[in-house]
């Protein structure tokens, strides 16, 4: 065979299009090859491989899609599924358009519509719409010749990319209308002006195809699918001058084949270890799907990630003022309205955008059973204070870090206020700590003095930063009660995690409390900011706290 070169219509330097690069393939000198995808994966599986195009098929498609090969699966759903192919491909597609989708008017849309796509062509066979596979049944009618020379031509005429390719499938021989029909009909649409002709065989040998390609004498490019004749030689159609041949359906067998021996083995054995290494790697997933390239482009585009706020949570303690509630489990875990304080907790947080979250447990740890959290145990709890269950969770002490009691409740809008105050060292204080008990010498409290009152003024933002903290401050002094709600940066963790180290170390300290490592930092020069905040919190020390904790919920 002559060979017929394409020079792309746009005489662009720049790459030469997927529909230029069939209608290369289709007039090369040299045998081709189109291996058959079904969806996006399967495609990019093709392109990998290193085939230079891929078909479309139809009866794969239809298959994917858990349908018939009868155009059950509408033109405009195999539209979907073939812009998928082509974004996740560089290579061509010729797509398997059955008959076209309907008369002339449904071919001249659907062509406009690939070009839209960059599909790069399409093949229409000359059968009635619906169609049926040409591999059910005998003698199946076919198209009035006449009527597919005008489809082919309004294809042609519809095409908005020049190189866009329309292929001639001929039925004649596979519904068993013999040669010369066969033969008449490729001319036929060879005038009408179709870019290739396909000749199709159901035939276990390829003694028709032959005879046709002896007779037909090269006249315009000939595309064969040697599914039922597959014993043949490639090298004697490469030597018949056979243009392109498509191996058509044999990744959606393969899947199918696949996917039912592993199913079947996943089922009988109730496991899936005797499997994984007979599948693919979700690494090889991931490779396919793109992975790698969004991760590129995220650090293209994207601003820098701010890293993800982290919390601990300090619940080793018993809680021996609720006295039997607490026999079999910590305070963390008594039921408030049907759920544990701490599950109570973590879902504030959650909803806040806090989800790496580290428990401290102790005392009847085994009883910390929430979902999708660190837990850490300090088993010297009942020896030690506050600042050696923090010290279990040092490990933890890292980058921006909220640091809370366990036996704490709050709004969102409290947590809100936290997370959006600047500063290294911030520490929630309620402004009106004498409201929330009407015997404040009921329960000792974590007092704070500031460098500045409260001011119901919401135009004030200049900063409030801790003077002292400490549960006997003097009465003039006091200006709130810090929650027990603490935010710290990357660098507040660094001095707040080498204060805590240090006074672990120190005798007579073993015992300390948070409030006692705040001071500590203040009195060492670090500035701790203070945000106010009116109630909205509880914390929960006793019954009467638990039943105001139902009340607040």
């Amino acid at each position: 065979m002559q060979q017929r070169n394409y020079t792309d219509p746009a005489g662009s330097a720049a790459e030469i299009s997927k529909s230029a690069k069939l209608r290369a393939a289709i007039s090369s000198a040299e045998l081709e090859f189109l291996m058959e995808a079904h969806d996006g994966l399967s495609a990019k599986i093709v392109e990998e491989a290193g085939f230079k195009g891929i078909w479309a098929s139809g009866l794969a498609m239809s298959a994917a899609l858990g349908v018939r090969d009868n155009n059950e699966a509408s033109w405009t759903q195999v539209l979907e599924m073939l812009e998928f192919m082509s974004d996740a491909t560089r290579i061509p597609i010729l797509v398997d358009g059955d008959t076209g989708y309907g008369n002339f008017n449904n071919m001249r849309r659907v062509v406009r519509k690939l070009c839209q796509r960059d599909i790069a062509g399409i093949c229409i066979e000359d059968k009635l719409f619906p169609k049926t596979n040409s591999f059910i049944g005998e003698n199946q009618p076919l198209a009035d010749m006449d009527e597919f020379c005008g489809k082919i031509k309004a294809g042609k005429d519809s095409q908005t990319d020049p190189a866009f390719s329309v292929v001639a499938r001929v039925e004649a021989l596979i519904s068993g209308w013999g040669m010369e029909e066969a033969l008449r009909r490729a001319e036929a649409y060879h005038l009408a002006g179709a870019d290739a002709i396909l000749i199709h065989s159901k035939k276990s040998s390829s003694t028709e195809i032959s005879t046709f390609l002896a007779e037909w004498g090269q006249r315009a490019p000939v595309i064969i699918v040697p599914t039922t004749y597959f014993q043949t030689p490639t090298d004697d159609f490469r030597k018949a001058g056979v243009s392109v041949i498509i191996w058509a359906n044999h990744n959606l067998r393969a899947s199918i084949s696949a996917m039912r021996e592993i199913s079947s083995q996943i089922q009988r054995d109730q496991s899936i270890a005797g499997v994984e290494n007979a599948v693919a790697s979700l690494r090889d997933v991931f490779e396919l799907a793109g992975n790698p390239e969004l991760a590129e482009a995220e650090r293209r585009y994207l601003p820098a990630r701010q890293p993800e706020t982290k919390a601990i949570i300090l619940a080793a303690s018993r809680g021996a003022e609720l006295g039997e509630l607490t026999r079999d489990r910590p305070k963390c875990m008594i039921d408030i309205r049907g759920q544990p304080l701490l599950r109570r907790l973590v879902s504030t947080l959650n909803q806040g955008g806090v989800r790496d979250i580290t428990v401290v447990r102790g005392y009847k740890k085994e009883m910390i059973n929430i979902p999708s959290i660190r837990l850490v145990d300090n088993d010297g709890y009942a020896d030690g204070g506050e600042l050696s269950t923090l010290a279990s969770a040092k490990a933890s002490l890292e980058g921006e870090t909220l640091i809370a009691y366990g036996d704490i409740l709050f709004r969102h809008s409290v947590l809100d206020e936290l997370l959006e105050a600047e500063g290294d060292i911030v520490l929630v204080a309620d402004a009106l700590w004498r409201d929330r008990d009407p015997d404040p010498a009921s329960r000792t409290r974590d007092l704070i003095a500031c460098s500045a009152p409260f001011k119901d003024d919401f135009l004030d933002e200049a900063p409030v930063h801790l003077s002292r903290i400490g549960p006997h401050l003097e009465a003039g002094e006091i200006d709130g009660e810090w929650i027990g709600l603490a935010k710290l940066s990357a660098s507040g963790t660094e001095a707040l995690g080498a204060r805590l180290t240090a006074m672990i170390e120190e005798p007579g300290r073993a015992n300390a409390g948070m409030v006692d490592l705040f001071q500590d930092l203040a009195d060492a020069g670090h500035a701790i900011r203070v945000v106010y905040v009116t109630g909205r919190w509880l914390d929960v020390d006793n019954a009467r706290d638990l039943a105001e904790a139902r009340k607040f919920l």
